[in-house]
């Protein structure tokens, strides 16, 4: 993923908390007011190079958030960012941590997984609020026709089709064996596919890393070779400062094909990446360059001797 949670503007929650006891008109317009600011990205949080301070910081936010929604629950771009956020914490803090203990302590590592499940469910669902205000009727079509749900969507909506697709499709990865998640795969290509076609190099290359790993997925109609061709986009559009696409190809396609030479190779690239290189994304680069490590150091559980 190439961005991590906004973050609570400096005194916002001071204007938040003494606009409560206002009238309900003017509670309202606070309110609003508040969501607008904090829906805008920032790069606060992404820009930090303490991953634990921002551990902390983000379940806070999060919070925010959804007590915001208990006041305006169709403020679209305020759900947009409550349903990346979740997306966002769950792949940074939640599996990212299940990745590095799977291989110690597995019982560990399934229930982080089983949370990580959860929060990445907890997110879709803010999403399909969104979804939903943008396109009236949206939810009951999107699991009949997705295609047309998705056809729907213009170049401004492509931030809603990624973070939908992300946090829906992050969780049918982590538990591929429930046919009530697997049978929605198909909704998550059609999100994909929709916003690639409307702007393929949307944050600089997010769209290419996440298809990186869908196209992996050759039981589920994926292509090997596509993998390898979003991988190349993606690093193109990144100019090779972000350790992602490296990381999603070694786990989706190296270690799929049994090339153990690739795997580490891929996995070296990416721990060579400076997170001083990109400011914007250096809390994303350390949190993956973390994960790397840990696939890195326990390669002999995942290739045959």
């Amino acid at each position: 993923m190439s961005r991590l949670p906004r973050h609570p503007r400096s005194g916002l929650l001071l204007v938040l908390l003494t606009v409560l006891a206002s009238g309900c008109s003017i509670r309202t317009m606070a309110v609003k007011t508040v969501a607008n600011t904090l829906s805008e990205s920032g790069d606060v949080f992404s820009r930090d190079n303490d991953p634990e301070l921002v551990r902390d910081a983000v379940p806070f936010a999060l919070k925010l958030y959804e007590s915001l929604l208990e006041s305006v629950p169709n403020h679209e771009p305020l759900l947009v960012a409550t349903c990346s956020s979740f997306t966002q914490y769950a792949f940074a803090f939640v599996q990212t941590d299940a990745e590095v203990l799977r291989f110690d302590d597995y019982e560990a590592a399934s229930r982080l997984d089983a949370r990580a499940l959860n929060l990445y469910l907890r997110g879709r669902d803010y999403c399909l609020r969104a979804l939903e205000v943008r396109f009236r009727g949206a939810g009951d079509q999107l699991l009949r026709d997705p295609e047309a749900v998705a056809g729907r969507a213009e170049a401004d909506d492509v931030d809603l089709l990624y973070w939908t697709a992300a946090s829906w499709g992050s969780a049918i990865a982590l538990a591929p064996d429930d046919p009530d998640l697997l049978i929605d795969f198909p909704v998550v290509r059609a999100l994909v596919d929709r916003a690639l076609v409307l702007d393929e190099g949307w944050s600089r290359g997010a769209l290419h890393e996440m298809l990186i790993t869908l196209e992996s997925l050759e039981t589920l109609g994926g292509s090997r070779d596509k993998a390898r061709d979003h991988f190349a986009r993606a690093v193109a559009l990144q100019d090779g400062a972000s350790p992602g696409p490296y990381v999603a190809l070694a786990t989706g396609v190296s270690v799929g094909v049994q090339d153990r030479a690739e795997f580490e190779r891929l996995l070296t690239q990416a721990l060579a990446v400076d997170p001083e290189q990109d400011l914007s994304t250096r809390l994303t680069t350390l949190v993956t360059q973390r994960r790397a490590r840990a696939l890195l150091d326990h390669a002999d559980s995942l290739f045959s001797q």
